[in-house]
């Protein structure tokens, strides 16, 4: 953790928590939010200290409050740790978005068992344990936000994708039932399905920047979705290049 000084006064501002927010479409959500939601309060999750540094100073100049919190949160102890930190810098968390997530492709018959395992730890079961943790103030609330980071490789199955496609069809499935479980407790819950999107997670394929979707496209659709009549919710959002998948 680092930064406390960064808290606010205003405790009516919302507690957004971003995991995977120290690169790609995560720090852009961050900024995003920094940006539209004026005074909002940030906890921004990931494993790199240093990275998210440089994350919550861009969202401090932006006029958010940020501190930075390093965790796996596909770890429990780490998980149940960092709810005791951010509930006691920020309080309830009103605003949850599951992006921290990894990808390794191989043909299944050569997939190692423990690189699968790691996939749907990271991907996965990370998503369950953050929602374990923070839903339960939003349902005492009766109001609040989730967003988890699927993929387009969670809708559509691919050679190669064993590990990553299983583990982001699984995220669709547990929002689904996220979604039934708590549609009547105020609680809204939208599964977001990019494809291609520049990140450094495309760094070194050789693809054009200019064949993929901006991040910061990506993370407006969150804001756009948020900013929403709490009368009406988007279930699912899919994104893709305009030029289609790659």
């Amino acid at each position: 953790m680092s930064n406390p000084k960064s808290k606010i006064e205003n405790r009516k501002s919302p507690v957004i928590l971003i995991t995977g927010a120290s690169q790609g479409i995560g720090a852009a959500i961050a900024k995003t939010f920094a940006r539209e939601v004026k005074g909002c309060r940030l906890a921004l999750v990931a494993r790199t200290a240093k990275k998210l540094a440089t994350v919550q100073r861009a969202c401090e100049r932006l006029g958010a409050s940020a501190i930075s919190f390093a965790c796996d949160v596909s770890d429990d102890k780490a998980v149940a740790k960092l709810k005791r930190e951010v509930t006691k810098e920020f309080g309830p968390v009103d605003v949850l978005v599951n992006n921290a997530g990894a990808f390794t492709g191989g043909p299944l018959l050569e997939f190692s068992v423990a690189e699968f395992d790691r996939l749907i730890a990271v991907n996965l079961r990370s998503v369950f344990l953050m929602s374990r943790a923070f839903l339960p103030a939003m349902v005492k609330a009766k109001r609040g936000d989730v967003f988890n980071m699927s993929s387009i490789a969670g809708l559509v199955a691919y050679p190669g994708g064993a590990g990553y496609s299983a583990a982001k069809f699984g995220v669709a499935g547990l929002s689904k039932v996220m979604r039934a479980e708590l549609k009547d407790k105020g609680v809204r819950v939208c599964t977001v399905y990019p494809g291609a999107t520049m990140s450094p997670s495309w760094g070194g394929v050789g693809v054009p920047a200019e064949r993929m979707m901006p991040a910061e496209d990506v993370a407006q659709a969150f804001y756009d979705v948020y900013r929403m009549s709490r009368r009406t919710v988007v279930e699912e959002i899919v994104l893709r290049p305009q030029l289609g998948d790659l």
